[in-house]
């Protein structure tokens, strides 16, 4: 398998469910889709403390997946908190980018990319590394899986630094796609992710 790489252009804190810092329990509020949307959906995200290692909080989306009608109303409200932007294909990032990206594509009838670890694709691909606060990581997408001129919406389910979402922002744009804009189930507010993200759409059902 061949790769293509680009090295990271600076360092930021780790990315994911894995967060520091996190709001206090309950801090959850709707934003993207409905009120109703957001307050159903809050009970469904479990906080796991001095998760992976002590002073970070998990925030652990397993129960709303496990539980079928809030996992269909979490990807219902992605699907309304992106009603507007106009894109050709989803990209969402591995893992837990998966579990809602790929539901939100089927039911818009859009495309489907898979931002994956270094390895796991199977032909050529582009990668872009980029800095965690204890090292460095990176995405890959097959070099074929977006066309130029291509619109692409980006699916998380965490916004936290923005990290990984930028190093996909930039894999779609070194392929000759356009960034229609981000979506994501929660948004870690006090890490300020979004500075990562320029001036792009950025969608979000909850905040914690």
């Amino acid at each position: 398998m061949a790769a293509e790489t680009m090295e990271p252009a600076g360092p930021a804190p780790a990315e994911g469910g894995a967060v520091a810092g996190c709001a206090a329990d309950g801090a959850l509020a709707g934003r993207g889709a409905t009120q109703g949307a957001g307050e159903a959906l809050r009970r469904w995200v479990r906080r796991v403390p001095d998760h992976p290692v002590p002073g970070v909080t998990f925030l652990d989306i397993t129960p709303l997946l496990g539980h079928g009608p809030a996992f269909r109303q979490a990807v219902d409200a992605l699907a309304a908190a992106v009603a507007g932007l106009e894109f050709d294909r989803i990209l969402a990032i591995e893992a837990r980018g998966f579990l809602l990206g790929a539901p939100l594509a089927v039911q818009l009838g859009k495309g489907f990319v898979p931002a994956r670890k270094p390895g796991k694709l199977p032909l050529t691909v582009v990668r872009q590394a980029y800095e965690l606060e204890y090292g460095q990581a990176a995405i890959e997408v097959h070099r074929d899986a977006i066309a130029p001129g291509d619109r692409v919406l980006i699916v998380d389910d965490v916004l936290a630094t923005g990290g990984t979402s930028a190093a996909a922002a930039a894999l779609v744009e070194r392929l000759g796609g356009r960034v229609a804009g981000f979506a994501y189930l929660i948004e870690i507010a006090a890490l300020d992710g979004r500075r990562r993200l320029g001036d792009r759409p950025v969608r979000v059902v909850l905040r914690a």
